[in-house]
């Protein structure tokens, strides 16, 4: 992979084989929180879903601040150099999906089909969907592979 045009299916394939991700949101303060959430893209790629509890600090940011980044990572199998892993920061704008919108029922059924063991907390009222668009993904494959990625080259 020595191109942007070569990364593409890396990209793809980060966004659809992860579930994992680093989600970084800012505080009140303005000071930077990291959270470990689960996360599942859209059949476009464009945009994902958060199913998070309102008590996490991560949530409280994000409905003050929808602006935030989600780091996704290929699994370190502890061999070779981890530098080399696969990696991509999306810089998302989040936003909170009431049940009556109409995206939701078709959002929390992608969601549930990813992460079946979620179910029981769609019961929860502190647990709420979310919707993700991202804007900028900054991709590295590999030592001096680095790519940034819009939307639009998904096509």
């Amino acid at each position: 992979m020595h191109n942007k045009s070569d990364s593409l299916p890396l990209l793809q394939a980060l966004l659809t084989r992860q579930r994992w991700a680093a989600l970084a949101t800012l505080d009140r303060h303005g000071l930077p929180e990291g959270a470990m959430v689960a996360f599942v893209m859209d059949t476009d790629l464009r945009q994902g879903y958060l199913h998070l509890s309102e008590l996490a600090g991560h949530t409280r940011n994000l409905l003050q601040r929808p602006p935030a980044s989600l780091v996704i990572s290929e699994l370190d199998t502890r061999t070779g150099d981890p530098q080399q892993l696969a990696r991509v920061a999306l810089q998302i704008e989040v936003r909170k999906l009431d049940n009556t919108d109409t995206v939701y029922a078709g959002a929390r059924s992608r969601y549930l089909a990813a992460l079946p063991d979620a179910a029981m907390r769609f019961e929860f009222a502190d647990f709420h969907l979310f919707a993700f668009e991202w804007h900028l993904a900054r991709m590295v494959g590999g030592f001096a592979q680095a790519f940034s990625f819009q939307p639009q080259d998904l096509d």
